[in-house]
């Protein structure tokens, strides 16, 4: 799944390749890839309107349509393609936008998890009905080190079950949650309750560092994420942990295991990374 790197990435290749296009139509070729509205309604609003701005909140990316704001969450697959007028339809392309220039845009998604949402734009990120359970963006100025241990140092869960735990903090998948465990010197399963202050201060300073790094590279290329837009990461020639069981680690030689947390595949350092 595209995590903020790549959808960062998505974001600002679209905005340097769309610029500020008009959707001149919309056809929905699998209605459930539509959220909010009905499908009638969205293709309706959504004509004729102008992308004003691009950004991103977590893993979703944002368009300001100006009275209105088209949010997308890639899921698994969902993946954009800017396509000539009348280029053949792949039969993984679920919606078509197009567009002012003669371009097409096109919303492809091989397992069809994705979502699509058209809302009247509202004053703050919180009230969008989608972002209700979804919590501070990784960068946002108001998650601090005294916000996250005053609501995680009672918790029962583990490091990195929080790290992917969007309702705390958005943005973070399975890639980068490795990544940040390590650079802490943190086991994944080290419980949460016992960090303390300084302790949420490098995970925020760790996080916004890879995360950073990330977006600086492309975001990283595992399986079968693309841009789509011709821009391939290039973070996963520096992941340290990251799928690289039975690598040695690169700080102290020992072998990388790999171990389930949080439902997820999970590699570490036993040297490098100990329980709290």
């Amino acid at each position: 799944m595209p995590e903020l790197p790549e959808v960062e990435t998505v974001v600002r290749t679209l905005e340097h390749q769309l610029q500020h296009v008009s959707i001149l139509d919309c056809k929905v070729l699998w209605d459930n890839i539509i959220a909010y509205p009905d499908v009638s309604t969205f293709t309706k609003l959504i004509k004729g309107k102008t992308i004003h701005s691009y950004s991103r909140h977590g893993k979703y990316l944002m368009f300001d349509l100006g009275e209105y704001m088209w949010i997308v969450h890639l899921r698994m697959e969902g993946k954009f393609y800017v396509m000539q007028q009348n280029t053949p339809i792949n039969k993984h392309t679920h919606v078509v936008f197009s567009l002012n220039d003669g371009r097409e845009l096109h919303y492809n998604d091989t397992r069809k998890f994705g979502k699509m949402y058209l809302y009247e734009k509202q004053e703050t990120i919180e009230e969008y009905p989608c972002f209700k359970k979804i919590g501070y963006d990784v960068f946002d100025e108001r998650l601090n080190a005294q916000y996250l241990y005053r609501l995680l140092h009672k918790k029962p869960s583990v490091l990195k079950a929080v790290l992917l735990d969007q309702n705390i903090m958005a943005g973070i998948g399975n890639i980068y949650a490795d990544e940040i465990c390590f650079a802490m010197k943190m086991h994944p399963e080290t419980k949460i309750s016992h960090l303390r202050k300084k302790d949420f201060e490098e995970l925020l300073y760790q996080a916004r560092r890879i995360l950073s790094g990330a977006i600086a590279a492309g975001g990283t290329t595992i399986r079968s994420y693309t841009s789509s837009l011709g821009v391939d990461g290039r973070f996963q020639l520096k992941l340290k942990v990251h799928a690289k069981k039975g690598e040695k680690c690169l700080v102290c030689q020992s072998e990388i295991k790999k171990i389930v947390v949080a439902g997820r595949g999970t590699c570490y350092c036993p040297t490098c990374q100990r329980k709290r």
